[in-house]
């Protein structure tokens, strides 16, 4: 090119000659970890030697052609030409280091190879030992067993025998020293030393030696054993033999070996138990095992049971606790006493007893289950400690103090205690106690069991259960019936019939209960807390005017029977029940229900309802001959009484008789006298309800019979004057009667309800024997035509009447009849004549029947003439009242009698 220059390549020499005159820096030294980096580089590599030649102040400047002439590539190709040669000898020393490493590689395979070839042959060695070994072992010979050969076997068993032997030689052998050592020396060195080595096998060794001595010591040294108390002079002769296996003076013993061994015994026993307290204080469950199983050989473990049970921190910090008095809350404990109220919680310490022990039982007896290896003997002794002193000692303060307040707060406390310790007793099986996580087992379960019935049969058996609660029952229902039977005690009267010496008698019973009832308020035995309860029961203000009847204050309301009262009673009684399951059950509770359901008739049954219906029965009877309007106010307790009859049958159907399924002859005999009583009940309630349709109706004829003759033929002058009769809608003796009745109806309304099923039959009973009065009384008055009116009118308000006491439907004909004979006064006789004819040729129609056959309510049809029956009536039952119309002696009259 022109204008370039070219530079011819430099000679050695040259170039050797111009780089020691070179004005140049020398090229830079790179090692071999610059080319062997992961991130090398050849395009950044020269340029970064490029970059390094060019002086910093000519970079950039000039043109091409100069920069061109300043460049000089010489020191590159020196430091490539070093580079490359270095890399030759790099080079070469791998490919030497790579050939020793494969030589040394190839030998160490192949002494790999001669070592598996080695060992494999001792291996198969090996396995052909064994093998042939084995065969010899088990005598078989050729792969097959040799008959009668076990030798091996016997030889072991022989072995272990010696070994045994060996043992017993040894222990026979340190025995006789023990013993040579004590019968002369009157030491136990030998034992002393064993009892310091401190391992639990070594002492359990001394226990057994020391108890063997003792056996040797009876039979070699009886002197000893016949001493008093182990001390005083040897009772055989100096010269002679003790007679004793033929020991004679000649080897006399010198010390009372028994005293000696007896002490050691108590030293290494009260040695072991400080170390079992040291342990247990340290918490040292092994260290508790161990001297526990050593003191098992001594006496069964009794000693260090004892010990663990007695200074168990438990008991020592409740030792006061439980011995204190039982304060409590003075409203808890009149709520105990009440009745009425609900039954309050278990007493506050006795649950707070209760809740520890469960803690206590369940943290012990992992101690327990870790400490001894009798775990299950250990931890009953416990249970009984904790049941028969911390419980039962405080269960008894408990109940002293309830018993102090009433009955019935002893039955309560009584009841919650039980629940609570019996919560208590499944608590801790549940856990499982020293087989926890897993339920208690049978032995554990036994034992809660056994303390829990020994807990509380002490109340038990004394005095039966039931007597308690009968007590209590009876204090609290004549307390409730207190006012009333002294109501109904100052109605007394002298018997003058057989059912008035009835009522004498239920009289008697009142006045009983009553006297029975005040003696015991009177009683220096009767707490005061008790009796003021029963106070408040009876409504009476002090004991005072228990005994001053003169001063109690009552009113007719104390003598009406009480559904809420009843309810009071029930409420009780199923209490008592419940509590009665709980406590006694088993084979005594048809017993027990048996006699709180004769206590439920006597109370409920015979002198609350059957009082209040003899009385009601009484007032009934004095009203049948009264001169003037009868007094039906004893009514307003029949509804009441048959309400309580009804909750008494279902309580004792519901509740009683099924807890006596167990024993059918006692549930006979209630189920007997049950229906004793809700008979004789039944009796006196139809006995009221009659005894009030005979009142009524006798009334009733007394009104009848003050109907004048004139009502039904009014005066001419009355016709011709202002007419003032035909204003008058009913005659006065029509709305006398209509009145009374009217009273009388509502009163049964109120008495028995105005659905009830009771009202309907009564009604019935009543209307029947009204009707007949009826029928009777209109063939006793001659009627005239205008007198007819007046008839019509009073059959209309006597229909009216009856029609709303919503009589049976079937009784509806009957009342047609009173109108049929209504409209024989008011017709004319063409009219009469024409209705009879139709009568007599259909026999049909309204008032064809003139009864009713009413089966369900007791009453039977009866026909115009009053006779029963309910038959079809004839026309000749007309023939009474027509032949009382004035115009009888007419034509047509007489026409239609002849026609009758």
């Amino acid at each position: 090119m022109p204008g370039s220059i070219r530079e011819a390549p430099l000679s050695p020499g040259f170039s050797s000659n111009y780089a020691a005159r070179s004005i140049f820096p020398q090229a830079p030294t790179f090692s071999l970890d610059v080319f062997s980096d992961r991130d090398f580089s050849v395009k950044e590599f020269i340029e970064s030697l490029s970059d390094s030649t060019v002086p910093l102040n000519r970079r950039g400047a000039g043109s091409t052609e100069q920069q061109a002439q300043v460049f000089d590539p010489r020191p590159l190709i020196r430091s490539f030409e070093h580079a490359l040669g270095r890399m030759s000898e790099l080079s070469g020393e791998l490919e030497a280091r790579e050939t020793e490493l494969s030589t040394v590689v190839r030998r160490a395979e192949a002494q790999h190879s001669t070592n598996v070839q080695n060992l494999s042959r001792k291996l198969d060695e090996t396995i052909a030992a064994f093998e042939t070994l084995d065969d010899t072992l088990h005598g078989r010979e050729n792969g097959e067993y040799a008959a009668g050969t076990n030798s091996v076997v016997k030889i072991g068993e022989q072995i272990e025998d010696l070994d045994k032997q060996r043992e017993r030689a040894m222990d026979a052998k340190f025995l006789i020293q023990c013993w040579l050592e004590l019968s002369e020396r009157g030491e136990l060195f030998l034992l002393e030393d064993l009892r310091r080595q401190g391992s639990a096998d070594r002492k359990i060794r001394c226990a057994q030696l020391a108890r063997q001595l003792l056996k040797i010591s009876q039979r070699l040294d009886p002197a000893a054993w016949r001493q008093v108390n182990g001390r005083g002079s040897l009772a055989s002769g100096v010269n002679g033999t003790n007679g004793v296996n033929g020991h004679d003076d000649r080897s006399p013993i010198r010390h009372n070996t028994r005293e000696i061994i007896e002490k050691f015994y108590e030293t290494l026993e009260k040695d072991l138990l400080s170390q079992f307290d040291e342990f247990y204080r340290k918490a040292n469950l092994d260290g508790m095992r161990d001297c526990a199983r050593v003191l098992r050989d001594f006496n069964g473990g009794s000693s260090v049971i004892g010990m663990f049970v007695n200074q168990h921190q438990f008991f020592i910090d409740r030792s006061q606790l439980v011995a204190e008095e039982v304060a409590g809350d003075t409203e808890t404990w009149n709520r105990l006493a009440d009745p009425d109220a609900d039954v309050p919680p278990v007493e506050p310490s006795l649950q707070s007893l209760v809740d520890e022990v469960k803690i206590v039982a369940q943290d012990e007896s992992d101690i327990i289950k870790r400490a001894f290896e009798y775990s299950e003997q250990v931890l009953g002794l416990f249970l009984q400690r904790v049941f028969q002193q911390s419980l039962q000692q405080r269960l008894e303060r408990v109940l002293e103090k309830a018993e102090t307040i009433s009955a019935l707060a002893f039955l309560r406390s009584l009841q919650s205690s039980r629940t609570c310790v019996s919560s208590l007793v499944e608590d801790l099986k549940s856990h499982g106690l020293i087989d926890h996580p897993e339920p208690a087992s049978a032995q554990t379960a036994l034992i809660l069991d056994q303390q829990f019935d020994d807990l509380f049969v002490p109340y038990f058996i004394d005095t039966p259960y039931i007597e308690r609660e009968k007590k209590s029952l009876e204090e609290l229902y004549s307390s409730l019936l207190f006012k009333f039977t002294l109501f109904h005690s100052r109605r007394r009267k002298v018997p003058t019939t057989f059912m008035a010496s009835l009522a004498k008698q239920g009289s008697e019973m009142l006045s009983s209960a009553r006297e029975a009832y005040i003696e015991r308020l009177d009683s220096s035995d009767l707490a005061a807390t008790q009796k003021r309860v029963l106070l408040r029961v009876a409504g009476l203000k002090d004991s005072d005017s228990a005994r001053k009847q003169a001063e109690i204050e009552f009113s007719e309301k104390d003598g009406l029977l009480s559904v809420p009262t009843a309810k009071r009673m029930l409420k009780w009684l199923a209490e008592a029940v419940g509590r009665g399951l709980e406590l006694s059950g088993g084979n005594e509770t048809p017993k027990d229900v048996s006699a709180l359901l004769n206590l439920l008739l006597l109370h409920m049954g015979s002198l609350y309802v059957e009082t209040s219906l003899d009385g009601a029965n009484e007032a009934a009877a004095s009203q049948e001959n009264s001169k003037s309007e009868p007094d039906l106010s004893y009514l307003e307790n029949l509804d009441s009484a048959i309400a309580i009859m009804h909750l008494m049958s279902t309580c004792i159907k519901t509740v009683l008789l099924p807890l006596a399924a167990a024993n059918i002859t006692i549930r006979r005999e209630m189920e007997k006298n049950t229906n004793l009583t809700m008979s004789r009940l039944e009796d006196k309630v139809n006995s009221i309800m009659q005894k009030t349709i005979d009142v009524v109706i006798a009334w009733v004829i007394k009104l009848l019979a003050s109907q004048k003759k004139t009502d039904f033929r009014p005066r001419d002058d009355g016709l011709i004057g202002s007419g003032s009769w035909l204003e008058q809608l009913q005659t006065p003796t029509c709305l006398s009667i209509y009145q009374f009745l009217s009273r009388v109806h509502k009163l049964l309304s109120t008495a028995l309800g105005p659905t009830s099923p009771n009202l309907s039959t009564l009604l019935l009973e009543l209307a029947v024997p009204f009707r007949q009065l009826l029928l009777e009384h209109f063939r006793k008055f001659q009627v005239s035509p205008s007198g007819g009116i007046m008839v019509t009118k009073d059959m209309t308000k006597y229909i009216e009447l009856m029609r709303k006491w919503n009589l049976e439907k079937g009784f509806e004909p009957s009342l047609e009849v009173l109108t049929e004979i209504g409209n024989v006064f008011v017709i004319g006789p063409e009219a009469l004549r024409e209705r009879v004819r139709g009568r007599q040729a259909g026999g049909t129609g309204p008032g064809a029947r003139a009864g009713v056959g009413s089966g369900g309510a007791g009453v039977v049809g009866t026909d115009l003439g009053g006779n029963a029956g309910g038959q079809l009536w004839s026309m000749s039952d007309l023939r009474g009242y027509i032949a009382r119309r004035d115009d009888v002696g007419s034509i047509g009259i007489q026409s239609v009698l002849s026609s009758l």
